[in-house]
């Protein structure tokens, strides 16, 4: 096993059990405790776990993301749901941009029943999910590769996105909050989304529940950017009036009564 994929698998048990010993890593994996204790540097360095005495735990600060193959594996019945609804909303023959998110990745999978649609994404993940599928455009945006991301950003991400007019934009972030708007853990990943959302005629945020009221590092946009939020469960009663006031569609999977299919 490869040290990088052994980390991973070490956040996909401090994402599930929000701490870690060494001992128990060391006989999980067969590998020493000092090999252990290496791997746990290196996510406290990178900020994705704190060391403690004997092990780790989780560092849950919202403006820290976890790499791409961690943060697919939360919450998946909620993508799911997501992607079922905004799957309903595309036409065959549309132009659409998704971002490089997990929850985009959920929403191309569902849409593989259409026909003919042209894909403008900066994801890796996507362009390969959809590298089999027959009688669609599938355009990358280009860009620099963000490592453990699998997402391309920078100038060159800008500049291809630009060049295109979507009938819609499906993106995801790190949290909606009703004062701070919608943001994302990462300054790149931010300033690719925004020149999303001005290429587009419909802008649709995808985010299951555990987005609403978390304010991360990075301001993508105010809430008003956004034509409708699909979710996986029924928001609060606060922030559905806060919707309707700010003329906000708000299109959901479950009702609060269902909240617990989803924990």
């Amino acid at each position: 096993m490869l040290a990088v994929e052994r980390r991973n698998m070490i956040l996909e048990k401090l994402q599930d059990e929000k701490k870690v010993v060494v001992s128990e890593l060391s006989a999980l994996f067969e590998v020493s405790e000092e090999t252990i204790r290496r791997d746990l540097d290196k996510l406290d360095r990178e900020g994705l776990a704190t060391k403690s005495y004997g092990g780790a735990i989780l560092n849950e600060n919202t403006s820290i993301d976890m790499p791409f193959n961690v943060r697919k594996k939360r919450n998946m019945r909620g993508k799911q749901v997501i992607a079922e609804l905004v799957a309903g909303l595309i036409r065959e023959g549309e132009h659409i941009i998704v971002d490089p998110s997990t929850t985009a990745v959920s929403i191309v999978k569902a849409l593989k029943v259409r026909k003919r649609l042209t894909v403008i994404t900066n994801s890796i993940e996507v362009l390969v999910e959809l590298a089999d599928v027959n009688g669609w455009d599938i355009i990358s945006t280009g860009g620099t590769l963000r490592e453990n991301y699998l997402a391309l950003v920078g100038p060159k991400a800008m500049e291809g996105v630009s060049s295109f007019h979507a009938d819609k934009v499906i993106l995801s972030c790190k949290g909606i909050d009703m004062k701070k708007g919608i943001t994302d853990a990462n300054e790149m990943f931010s300033q690719v989304k925004q020149t999303m959302l001005k290429c587009a005629k419909k802008r649709i945020l995808a985010v299951d529940y555990t987005k609403f009221d978390n304010v991360a590092f990075s301001r993508i946009c105010e809430l008003s950017a956004i034509d409708m939020v699909v979710t996986d469960i029924r928001p609060s009663e606060e922030w559905m009036n806060y919707f309707a006031e700010k003329g906000i569609e708000c299109l959901y999977g479950k009702t609060d009564e269902d909240n617990s299919l989803c924990e």
